[in-house]
């Protein structure tokens, strides 16, 4: 199976050239081509860079697959979630349509509930597997609701077109609602709080699905459609305001967060949360030099946060244990593990000559070079970078270092396939330092100019000599080393601050759920019982309350009297015998009276369908009263002649709802005479109907040529209901009930 990422990896690096020289390559297939929505892809140096992050990271996490889970029985389908989720990333950063990119964004969040649940037999990873998916699928609402209102405001659904449409969108009056729906979906993709809680409880996922998840696809969805569509939305002051604040807190809160975690996976996760917030408070920042020390970013944050994982991987699959007190002297039984612990931390800790070191010196230089609040906002990122490289030791160092305890003296270096993925990586990371002009010019640059096409022309180096960037980076690792050798694991921690659980977003949102699921439990109770006479009485109700509202709103209330016509003596005793049958049937005790007195109305409807030369509708009407009348008859049959099932009260209740309704429908249908006609629909069907339909009866035409489908539908429902009524009759009760 590696060989897939791997192949799709090589395709995509065939792209660096034709993109390095900043062209465009587009891709398109029909879809649905009537309502513009297309698969139009685009490759440009932001998707190529996901892509590649996607497809060489995927290739060594299907490695380490195949022997961090040889021998799972559903291995097979592992791997097709994991295919399925690799596809949907690719098609996500790809998308220049933007209902295709929806499309693949929901497929992002379907696939990672299956890899995140896969473990389905655990209740905690089903339970993690739902609330990552009601999350993220939440953000994916306000996404379709975002690029609705983009499309309707720009007239185009590809991103590329759109840029040209910036200024009409950041000038439209819409353009708070859009962003605050687009940030809730990126938000809540990239973990940022108050909607971070998901992301720990992923963990619960197997550890190539963590790795892939944290480093290069489902967080840095949000990360992409941020940075995406900074041409289009950015430069405003709310929009840069909102990221800078919420990214700044997301990654000092997250990053203090991690140096209380005692478990590996839950250590990294929380250090996740903080470099995402990281790249989310430089997308902020929006100046050329943020979104530089960003891009550069995306791929350190890649590079380290996989190494860590997958090293994370191999210490639970060989111990068995991921708690960081218990683990120590490993490096003795697995070296080259150990050294690709290392390799990682120093390139998340972002110490000389490692890529992060690069990106670490891009972020300060970025937060200095700001005209307003340059020292808070550095001082915020240095406290998040120091926090950080606590986090990193304890996973990457702390594990390895000291004495071995007799119990891991058994440990072995395991399969080449799990030690050799983290260790490349690791080498990448202090490769790319050294020479960082490998992914300059064709890779970040290209990713930068995609962001902002104004960018100056970048030179990445190691060296920047002796200045204030330095000196905060020296002061990041001097204050992370002190930190670790002061503040030593202990469970304390934990429960300290397990005391402030209560105001945590995640139990805010599980109390609110439960209150959800609570007012769900009682409106169903109240309106969704299971008893059609409540249906129909709400259905009425609703109607009866829509037309009140319309009527005394919009309705004159005069009807002109010239366009009533006169009653006839045949006319006046059909209604009164309409009237009497009415009054009868409602105070009648016995169903079968009631049954004929309604048998009797409908036969006075169809004597004014007469009068009103509809003999057709009569024919019908007379027909499906007559059979209604004979299905009431021998459903009822069996039934006791004489009983109430309801008092007074709901009985006067259900007379003046009936009544109300009966005098609504009485006004509308004198309104309509206020109304013009129209012979257009008339005429047609009479010059047509023979000589389209080869029929001289106009109404039957209608109904069984002009809307056959309809009829058919009709016909079925009206099959459905008597095959219903004749399965009632032929109901055997069972002897109990006999007894009964």
């Amino acid at each position: 199976m590696t060989a897939l990422p791997l192949s799709l990896f090589i395709y995509f690096l065939t792209f660096i050239n034709p993109v390095s020289r900043q062209q465009k390559l587009f891709f398109s297939y029909n879809w649905v081509p009537s309502m513009g929505i297309n698969f139009d892809f685009l490759v440009d140096g932001l998707s190529l860079l996901f892509a590649l992050m996607i497809t060489g990271i995927g290739a060594l996490v299907f490695l380490y697959t195949s022997a961090y889970m040889q021998g799972d029985r559903y291995l097979d389908r592992f791997y097709g979630y994991l295919c399925l989720f690799m596809g949907a990333m690719l098609g996500m950063v790809l998308s220049d349509n933007i209902f295709t990119l929806f499309v693949f964004w929901e497929l992002t969040s379907i696939s990672s509930f299956f890899l995140i649940g896969y473990n389905n037999e655990s209740k905690a990873s089903r339970k993690s597997a739902l609330i990552s998916l009601t999350v993220t699928g939440l953000g994916g609402f306000f996404l379709l609701a975002a690029f609705a209102l983009i499309g309707n405001i720009t007239g185009t659904y590809s991103i590329n077109e759109m840029i040209g449409s910036a200024a009409v969108l950041k000038a439209h009056e819409l353009y708070l609602l859009i962003i605050i729906f687009l940030f809730i979906a990126a938000f809540s993709k990239s973990a940022q709080f108050p909607l971070h809680f998901w992301l720990p409880g992923a963990m619960k996922a197997p550890t190539p699905v963590s790795t892939y998840l944290h480093s290069a696809t489902m967080v840095k969805a949000g990360i992409y459609l941020l940075a995406r569509f900074t041409p289009v939305l950015g430069g405003v002051l709310v929009w840069n305001n909102t990221l800078t604040i919420v990214g700044g807190f997301t990654m000092v809160y997250a990053a203090f967060h991690s140096i209380f975690k005692k478990d590996l996976k839950e250590i990294l996760a929380f250090s996740t949360i903080s470099a995402l917030g990281m790249l989310v408070f430089l997308l902020g920042l929006g100046t050329s030099e943020a979104l530089l020390a960003a891009t550069v970013y995306i791929v350190v944050h890649a590079l380290y946060k996989a190494g860590l994982f997958l090293v994370t991987g191999i210490i639970d699959h060989e111990t068995g244990t991921r708690k960081i007190f218990k683990l120590s002297g490993l490096r003795k039984v697995m070296m080259p593990v150990a050294i690709a612990g290392l390799l990682a931390m120093i390139s998340n800790a972002g110490i000389p000559p490692s890529f992060g070191f690069i990106g670490k010196d891009l972020i300060y230089e970025s937060a200095l070079q700001l005209n307003m609040n340059a020292t808070v906002l550095t001082a915020v990122a240095v406290l998040a970078n120091t926090l950080l490289l606590y986090a990193s030791i304890l996973v990457g160092i702390k594990p390895f270092a000291g004495p071995l305890p007799d119990t891991y003296k058994e440990v072995h270096l395991p399969d080449w396939r799990l030690w050799v993925p983290p260790l490349f990586l690791g080498a990448v990371g202090i490769i790319l330092g050294l020479f960082p002009v490998i992914v300059e010019g064709g890779i970040i640059t290209p990713a930068l100019l995609s962001m902002h096409p104004t960018a100056p022309k970048i030179h990445l180096k190691l060296w920047h000599g002796f200045n204030l960037v330095l000196g905060l980076s020296a002061v990041t690792i001097m204050g992370g080393l002190l930190l670790y050798f002061s503040l030593k694991p202990s469970i304390r921690h934990e429960v300290w601050l397990a005391k402030f659980n209560k105001l945590s977003p995640q139990n805010l949102a599980i109390y609110l759920s439960r209150k959800f699921r609570d007012f769900a439990g009682l409106w169903t109770r109240l309106l969704q019982n299971g008893y059609v006479r409540i249906y129909v009485l709400v259905i009425i109700s609703f109607l009866t309350a829509l037309l009140a509202y319309q009527s005394f709103t919009q309705v004159r209330f005069y009807v002109d009297p010239a366009k009533i016509s006169p009653l006839t003596s045949a006319e006046m005793v059909v209604m009164l015998i309409l009237i009497t049958a009415i009054l009868y049937l409602v105070y009648t005790p016995s169903r079968l009276a009631a049954v004929a007195a309604m048998g009797v109305i409908g036969y006075c409807i169809c004597l004014i369908f007469v009068f009103y030369s509809a003999p057709d509708l009569a024919m019908t009407q007379f027909a499906v009263d007559t059979l209604t009348v004979i299905l009431f008859v021998l459903v009822l049959y069996r039934l006791p002649k004489y009983i109430t099932y309801s008092n007074w009260l709901i009985r006067l209740r259900d007379g003046l709802v009936a009544l109300f309704f009966g005098l609504l429908i009485t006004i509308l249908g004198l309104e309509v005479l206020n109304e013009p006609t129209s012979k257009e629909t008339t005429q047609f069907f009479a010059e047509n109907s023979y000589t389209l339909a080869k029929g001289k009866n106009v109404v039957n035409v209608i109904l069984v040529d002009y809307r056959g489908i309809d009829t058919m539908v009709e016909i079925t429902v009206l099959t459905i209901a008597a095959l219903g009524v004749f399965a009632l009759l032929k109901l055997q009760l069972n002897k109990y009930d006999q007894e009964l």
